[in-house]
């Protein structure tokens, strides 16, 4: 593997102290960075085999969307009017298309989400769907690093849920021992609503037993607690904890109405962490927001996520970045009470948290994987400023990233992917896009 350095740049390192350097440069080999400072600490660029020089450019650590769905730009703008997260929108517009999904759709739709992500400085996503197989081939194939939870529905089906269990477990038996940039989880869709509480906890001690985590959404409506209000007068948080559901890494998505005993399981458990989805959230129509200020406060990791793109329409983590700020400001009444640096944080280093990989990625640190991003800040939009993370926040733009590197290897150069073509990628999409929507079309015939 190449040795690389960057020079030239602003480096934001995100590390404890949110160090920062003009003109800055860093250095990697063999896939780990090796260091990182000021211009007049840098080496001797002849000891490298690339040099790229960056004047004008802001270098940071990869980005980390902590919630998507990559299989699911199969269908974006098809939920129009529709809230996803509840229980008729979800069913009605994704649900039932679903069914018609073929194992042969997946790797295109997961290039595609996968080239969108790296166009735009993601470089590590956490995914949840069926066809977790086809979702960690294809998204190993891209070079991108990736958290794959296998995705289970039971919908009330007893027999399906054992079925999809063991599956899950396989999955993660077989990956656990394939790329390393691919990681395996479980992803229990939703507590109580389509995954029953038997299988919850089965879902939670496999989770154990392998060293996982779990992939869940949890409190998007006030569906989630009407069956264990109605039961044990306890929000579905409540019992999963009474349970042991937290006794393992759980990672939970939107938690747009948690409670204030709520927030206190998930600071008290050891390692729990919450996706906070803004731009879905507000799409949704639903009228709470995810009380990332009062998690933060309480100890809880947040970290940022685009949800798929049926919800959202973009994985553009900088743009995510923004609405989460705007967000908390509107929730909390007050202006910025999450800081330009604290999302950045949320958007990095939290977001590696999340997911357990904050030893590995999420900050420019010698020793951490040289997972890089650039971008540029010569053009319109971009002027001085003594504060770059509220310019990249609110003034930024993922189509501005010109540079990706993911463990070393320059996967985005100059906004051109570079293991393969855009316009191969989506032409293949194109056409399984084209031939899915046809057989739901033929399905609904049919039934």
């Amino acid at each position: 593997m190449t040795s690389g350095l960057i020079t030239d740049a602003v480096i934001l390192t995100v590390d404890a102290s949110n160090r920062a350097f003009e003109g800055g440069w860093v250095s990697f080999n063999d896939g780990q960075i090796t260091g990182v400072g000021p211009a007049e600490t840098r080496p001797d660029p002849a000891l490298f085999d690339q040099v790229t020089c960056l004047h004008g450019h802001l270098v940071l650590p990869g980005l980390v969307n902590s919630h998507t769905h990559s299989a699911m730009i199969l269908f974006r703008g098809r939920s129009e009017g529709h809230s996803l997260l509840t229980m008729e929108g979800w069913y009605n517009t994704i649900r039932e298309p679903e069914l018609s999904l073929l194992a042969s759709d997946i790797p295109p739709a997961v290039a595609l989400s996968c080239a969108e992500m790296l166009l735009s400085g993601t470089t590590t996503f956490c995914d949840q769907y069926f066809f977790a197989s086809e979702i960690a081939k294809a998204a190993g194939e891209s070079g991108i690093r990736a958290v794959v939870a296998y995705g289970i529905v039971q919908l009330g089906d007893h027999a399906r849920g054992e079925q999809e269990l063991a599956e899950a477990a396989a999955f993660i038996e077989h990956q656990r021992s394939a790329d390393g940039r691919i990681i395996p989880w479980f992803g229990p869709h939703a507590p109580y609503v389509d995954n029953s509480e038997d299988l919850l906890r089965a879902e939670a001690a496999m989770a154990v037993k392998y060293g996982v985590g779990l992939h869940l959404h949890m409190a998007a409506g006030p569906e989630d607690n009407t069956e264990t209000m109605a039961r044990y007068g306890l929000t579905a948080t409540q019992a999963l904890w009474r349970d042991g559901f937290f006794a393992g890494r759980v990672h939970a998505a939107h938690c747009l109405n948690l409670s204030d005993a709520d927030i206190a399981i998930f600071a008290a458990a050891p390692a729990a962490s919450v996706a906070y989805c803004a731009t879905a959230g507000l799409r949704s129509g639903r009228p709470g927001a995810c009380p990332a200020v009062a998690l933060r406060a309480a100890g809880v990791t947040v970290a940022l996520g685009t949800d798929n793109v049926a919800a959202n329409n973009s994985y553009d983590m900088i743009a995510e970045m923004r609405m989460a700020g705007l967000v908390a400001s509107h929730r909390e009444g007050m202006a910025q009470p999450i800081s330009s640096a604290d999302l950045l944080r949320m958007a990095t280093i939290d977001g590696a948290r999340a997911l357990g990989l904050d030893h590995q990625i999420g900050s420019l640190e010698p020793g951490k994987a040289a997972d890089i991003i650039a971008v540029d800040m010569r053009g319109a939009g971009y002027s001085e400023t003594p504060d770059y993370e509220t310019l990249m926040v609110y003034s930024g733009s993922g189509r501005d990233v010109a540079h990706v590197w993911v463990s070393g290897e320059h996967l985005v150069a100059d906004r051109r992917l570079q293991r393969r073509p855009y316009a191969d990628i989506r032409s293949d999409y194109s056409a399984t896009y084209r031939a899915f929507w046809a057989r739901v079309e033929r399905n609904k015939k049919v039934t």
